[in-house]
């Protein structure tokens, strides 16, 4: 597959005519079905009504169901033999013949559904066993070992954003004639950006590393980081994801101290490893504080982890302050006993 092609060429010539490419336009197609039914908003029905729980006891959502039905729909017609997702126990067999895997998390960032804020899908894709049917053991493949992942982003413009191993990429609906066409080549994730993104609001719970970096960068000049920090949180990790791959900085899910958060929050199989994966196909980094996230092996497909992406300027920061054991935080004023978080 080429890597470089014509401002404004259409996604499908891009991918080609290969089996790997139809699985990635099949995304892309169901995401603009999704993004049809959300940009009806309230005229479509109650989105965000509650309609069940999933397998980590979340609540389950209008929308969480209708875009998890929509992508089964669609992968079952391009050699997708089986389907794991974030809304189903287990994986789905769809295509008996097919020769990838797909784990999915339908709808990241649902809590905004009723507030008009960007949410997005996310994909991992593997190689099917070589034997006939899928076991949940199947999909429990290391990161490196993804065929392809992709974002699909629900936001002022549909875009979908992409990698086969060999650089992120994305592509941005034309609204006019409902054509996907390549808008960036190649992504590289701009370092120096004196910007994370976090939610401040668990801060007492964080590991000691997390509060001494963050708490290093609210000092801005009078701290050890000498810039001035922004802090971004918009509680939709696609969104969080697409603004680093385009501007740069970090973001950080750390475990915490709270017995549900003590192996992190986010899933390996199906949203950690395909957001790894487009990171550091962009010349960024993907860790859980420590260990690189496509190295890590799953043990069951809706395993939870830490989630710690950006620039590898930032990401190797955070990283030190976990293996040299940084305490700063303890005499930085945002954590100390009279401080703005206590």
């Amino acid at each position: 597959m080429g890597m470089m092609g014509e401002f404004g060429q259409q996604l499908g010539d891009f991918l080609g005519e290969g089996e790997l490419g139809k699985v990635l336009a099949a995304i892309a197609e169901a995401g603009l079905t999704i993004s049809r039914r959300i940009a009806r908003g309230p005229l479509g029905g109650n989105l965000s009504e509650a309609v069940g729980a999933n397998i980590g006891g979340e609540t389950q959502k209008a929308l969480d169901i209708f875009t998890d039905e929509t992508f089964a729909h669609a992968l079952r017609s391009v050699s997708v033999r089986g389907l794991a997702s974030e809304e189903r126990e287990a994986p789905a067999l769809l295509d008996p013949d097919g020769v990838f895997l797909v784990a999915l998390d339908p709808l990241d960032g649902s809590s905004n559904i009723e507030t008009n804020v960007t949410m997005g899908s996310i994909a991992a894709i593997y190689d099917a066993p070589a034997r006939a049917g899928i076991e949940d053991k199947d999909f429990l493949e290391a990161g490196h070992k993804q065929r392809a992942a992709a974002l699909v982003l629900y936001g002022p413009y549909l875009e979908f954003v992409f990698t086969v191993g060999a650089g992120t990429h994305a592509a941005t609906l034309d609204p006019e004639s409902g054509v996907f066409r390549m808008t960036r080549f190649n992504m590289v994730i701009p370092e120096g950006l004196p910007e994370f993104a976090i939610n401040a609001s668990n801060a007492r719970h964080w590991p000691e590393p997390v509060k001494s970096y963050v708490a290093d960068c609210v000092m801005g000049e009078t701290g050890p980081r000498v810039k001035e920090y922004n802090m971004r949180w918009i509680a939709s990790m696609v969104a969080d994801a697409y603004r680093v791959l385009v501007r740069g900085g970090c973001y950080l899910y750390p475990d915490d101290a709270r017995v549900s958060y003590r192996q992190g929050r986010l899933r390996l199989v199906y949203e950690a490893n395909p957001i790894a994966f487009l990171i550091e196909q962009a010349g960024g980094m993907a860790t859980d504080g420590v260990n690189r996230i496509l190295d890590i092996p799953p043990n069951a497909i809706h395993q939870r982890t830490p989630l710690i992406f950006g620039s590898t300027d930032k990401v190797e920061r955070i990283r030190s302050y976990y293996i040299e054991g940084h305490r700063s935080a303890s005499r930085a004023p945002l954590f100390g006993k009279r401080g703005l978080l206590r």
